[in-house]
């Protein structure tokens, strides 16, 4: 079973983009902003960790150096979600070590597939 770590600050997308996970049978911890986030990356192994660009505490982006600088066996998939979807702000998220950049707004099916398409690259 597949556990993510999805960390958005805003509660209404949170949880439909948890229900929408949870619905297809995926393990969902969430976190309200970047700190508690960090703290659930270091309590648990996750397949797929999907951040919001800008959040409370810590930003998807220092959230996003946390997990890179703390990971010690293989490379854990990180999607950040952002309203940010210039060019420029996509190229600095993935220079960052993010593997996947999804704009906001998004459908909760399109999230689902990609999620899928990720997760199915490690098997």
């Amino acid at each position: 079973m597949n556990r993510i770590l999805l960390a958005e600050d805003e509660e209404a997308l949170r949880m439909l983009v948890v229900d929408t996970l949870e619905d297809e049978g995926y393990i969902v911890d969430e976190a309200a902003d970047g700190g508690e986030a960090v703290d659930l990356y270091q309590s648990h192994p996750y397949d797929l960790v999907i951040l919001d660009y800008m959040m409370p505490v810590f930003t998807g982006l220092e959230v996003i150096s946390t997990i890179r600088t703390a990971e010690t066996n293989g490379h854990t998939k990180i999607l950040m979600l952002s309203a940010k979807s210039q060019a420029d702000e996509q190229e600095r998220v993935l220079q960052a070590g993010a593997d996947y950049f999804m704009a906001k707004p998004f459908s909760p099916l399109k999230l689902l597939e990609l999620v899928e398409e990720i997760l199915n690259e490690n098997n």
